[in-house]
C-alpha cells in the first residue's frame, strides 16, 4: 500500500477484481464501473482510500472500498488487503 491513489484499471487488476489489466481497462470504458455512485469511462482515473467501487461483472455487482493501492500483483491474500467488500454485508 505505497501510494496514495492509483490508476483505476490498475487497481482493479492488482485487486484480482479481473484476470489482466487489459480487461480492467475494457470493464471501465464499456461503462461497467461506478465511482462514488457515478460512471466512470476513463481507465486512468486515479482513486484513493475511501473510494467505492461499484462493479457490474458478468455473473455478480460487487461493492468495494478501496483501503488502499498496491505495488504490484500478488496473491489473492494480499490482493484483499486492498479493498473492504462491502457487497457481501447483504
Amino acid at each position: 500500500m505505497a501510494l496514495e491513489s492509483q490508476r483505476l484499471d490498475k487497481w482493479l487488476w492488482f485487486a484480482r477484481v479481473v484476470k489482466s489489466r487489459s480487461l480492467a481497462a475494457r470493464l471501465v470504458a464499456e461503462g461497467h464501473v461506478r465511482l462514488n455512485g457515478k460512471r466512470i469511462e476513463v481507465p486512468a482515473r486515479l482513486i484513493g482510500p475511501g473510494d467505492v467501487l461499484t462493479i457490474a461483472l458478468e455473473r455478480q455487482v460487487r461493492v468495494l472500498k478501496v483501503l488502499g493501492s498496491g505495488e504490484r500483483r500478488g496473491p489473492f491474500a494480499q490482493a484483499k488487503l486492498l479493498y473492504e467488500d462491502l457487497s457481501e454485508r447483504s
